[in-house]
């Protein structure tokens, strides 16, 4: 590996820094709202394209700027206050749920280091806490705090149906998502997300394949957090009209749709990070810039193509997450609420909190036969997960939890039995193979 000079390579300080970290704020929070628009738009055209038909391709060049016409519509249309609400919540949830998603950008590496010259190197990430991924969960737990408080001060019965929904919702799963987190901070031993990827840089292979378990579970747990289908209980327009936002109109409404994108985003970037290597260029070792000591650069030196590499190797890994959220959209029905719940509480959970222990002593066991971090301690984690994996994908597919829209044989005989016992006391003739309701 190639170490950087101490003179040339050192962390911006001073003036530079408090320079450097405010063009990052301003350049990052920019971008996330022109991608946020714009993934609407991706949204609109994919839809289009798996239902066969055109989808928006009038305002500008293939329908280019038809996010920028639906923001100048929300701003223009008349906003809606119903008599009842609580007018103060009311206009307060949508803002609560939408700064919670703003902020996780901020502990999230999107690229390797960028030296700039003389001043220094400058991390590509706007806050390197040491708790990076503790920060993370707490403030995008609070995001479910807007929808709740929409669905109560609207006071509308299908808004707060839609905001208890979403609650349960994110109880059930925000627990799986957590125990999921855990596998990542014992091979880790760190919460910080820089960390996380040089971890995998060092173990030469990401933790989609070590940690396939927590990889898979993380990634269910993610369409819960973000309300998407199949998981979108607390809106589900057959039952509840739109749930928490029904009496919501203009930019309130919208800017919900900007807090749900907004959590997408995070969660495909945080999904990238932590399994798929974050910047990590697969197969090419020259973007391996393992942290400093002092200010010598343990790996690769810094350098400006080697940040934009790996920063388009960061958006490829993101923008696949995205558009699989998009795919499954369009593919797979919604869960009954039943479902949902079965799921989180009765398989995620138990095998989530399985899964940590086999994996804390997979660890151990590599630890205490001394096998050095790197590419065979990776094949080792991975002999363990990868048929674990296969065991819960097994079970999961035996119909026990996520069943059709039809009850179980068992449930069927059950209510025939019923019915005819109902049928018989009250005299009423009742048909061979009635129909249970």
């Amino acid at each position: 590996m190639q170490a950087a000079s101490v003179a040339t390579f050192h962390e911006v300080t001073g003036n530079a820094y408090v320079i450097a970290t405010v063009v990052k704020v301003l350049v990052v929070f920019v971008a996330v709202l022109v991608i946020v628009a714009m993934l609407t738009l991706m949204e609109r055209k994919v839809s289009a394209w798996m239902q066969d038909r055109l989808g928006p391709n009038r305002v500008g060049p293939g329908g280019l700027l038809q996010p920028a016409a639906d923001g100048l519509k929300n701003i223009l249309k008349e906003e809606t206050h119903p008599a009842e609400a609580n007018r103060v919540f009311f206009t307060l949830a949508p803002m609560l749920s939408i700064t919670p998603a703003m902020l996780t950008f901020a502990v999230i590496p999107f690229a390797a280091p960028l030296p700039i010259g003389k001043y220094g190197v400058v991390p590509m990430i706007l806050a390197d806490v040491p708790v990076g991924i503790l920060f993370l969960l707490a403030f995008s737990s609070l995001g479910v705090y807007g929808i709740v408080i929409a669905g109560w001060a609207s006071f509308n019965k299908y808004a707060l149906l839609g905001g208890l929904r979403a609650g349960a919702q994110m109880i059930s799963y925000e627990i799986a998502l957590g125990l999921s987190l855990m596998s990542v901070f014992m091979v880790t031993g760190n919460v910080s997300l820089t960390e996380v990827v040089w971890k995998q840089q060092q173990m030469h292979m990401w933790f989609a394949i070590p940690l396939a378990v927590s990889f898979f579970f993380f990634w269910i747990s993610s369409f819960a957090e973000t309300n998407r289908l199949p998981f979108d209980l607390p809106e589900a327009e057959s039952e509840l009209v739109t749930g928490y936002h029904t009496e919501y109109s203009a930019m309130k409404f919208s800017m919900f749709f900007i807090a749900e994108y907004s959590h997408v985003l995070t969660v495909s970037m945080l999904m990238a990070t932590l399994f798929l290597g974050g910047w990590d260029i697969p197969i090419w070792q020259g973007d391996n810039m393992l942290g400093q000591v002092g200010n010598t650069w343990v790996g690769h030196a810094p350098a400006w193509w080697i940040t934009l590499l790996t920063f388009i190797a960061f958006s490829i890994k993101t923008f696949l997450f995205i558009l699989i959220f998009m795919l499954v959209r369009w593919t797979v029905p919604r869960f009954r609420y039943d479902q949902v719940m079965d799921l989180g509480w009765k398989i995620m959970l138990p095998a989530a909190l399985f899964a940590v222990v086999v994996t804390a002593a997979t660890v151990l066991a590599l630890d205490s036969f001394g096998v050095p971090y790197g590419l065979w301690w990776a094949l080792g984690l991975s002999a363990v997960n990868v048929p674990m994996l296969a065991i819960v994908l097994w079970v999961m597919d035996r119909g026990h939890t996520l069943t059709g829209t039809g009850a179980p044989d068992e449930k069927r005989k059950l209510a025939r039995e019923t019915a005819r016992a109902r049928a018989q006391s009250r005299r009423v003739p009742v048909a061979a193979n009635p129909s249970p309701r």
